[in-house]
């Protein structure tokens, strides 16, 4: 099983195969409008516009699963992320990281690393669409933690 065997749909309902995301490092997180890790978005969109040249996709998937921190629907988390972080990387629909009803998604990510312990919780996918690590919501996208693994990912 791969990353890129997956299927999901864009934040705007259009469906995705992450197929086409096969060859890339892909930086997951599951986001949340109304948290006190929100500014991450704000890095997390620097990240991308520094490395989407160089292979990495960053993908924003909203979640409600923590402290009820995503309340919104898809128009509204979409209008939120654009208006207040500028936000160009690909989002996701707003799906469940953990228990039941779990994302396919969220499945095959926390099989080696865990589940999500809260927001803005991050896997990195390697180019072969598997899981190279996980890094929890304290580590900021411009870590050097964070940054050197996707390095590490990007020259396998």
């Amino acid at each position: 099983m791969s990353f890129f065997e997956l299927q999901s749909k864009r934040l705007n309902g259009q469906a995705v195969n992450l197929s086409e995301y096969k060859g890339k490092v892909v930086l997951v997180v599951n986001t949340a409008s109304e948290c006190g890790y929100t500014p991450q978005y704000a890095g997390l969109e620097k990240l991308w516009g520094e490395y989407k040249d160089k292979g990495v996709v960053v993908l924003g998937i909203p979640s409600n699963d923590f402290g009820g921190q995503e309340p919104g629907g898809a128009e509204q988390i979409a209008k939120f992320c654009e208006l207040r972080y500028k936000v160009t990387f690909p989002m996701l629909e707003k799906v469940k990281t953990k228990g039941a009803g779990q994302s396919p998604i969220y499945e095959f990510l926390a099989r080696k690393h865990g589940e999500p312990k809260w927001n803005f919780h991050k896997y990195l996918v390697g180019k072969d669409g598997q899981v190279r690590a996980a890094f929890s919501s304290s580590v900021a996208p411009e870590s050097t933690e964070l940054k050197s693994a996707i390095d590490k990912a990007l020259a396998e």
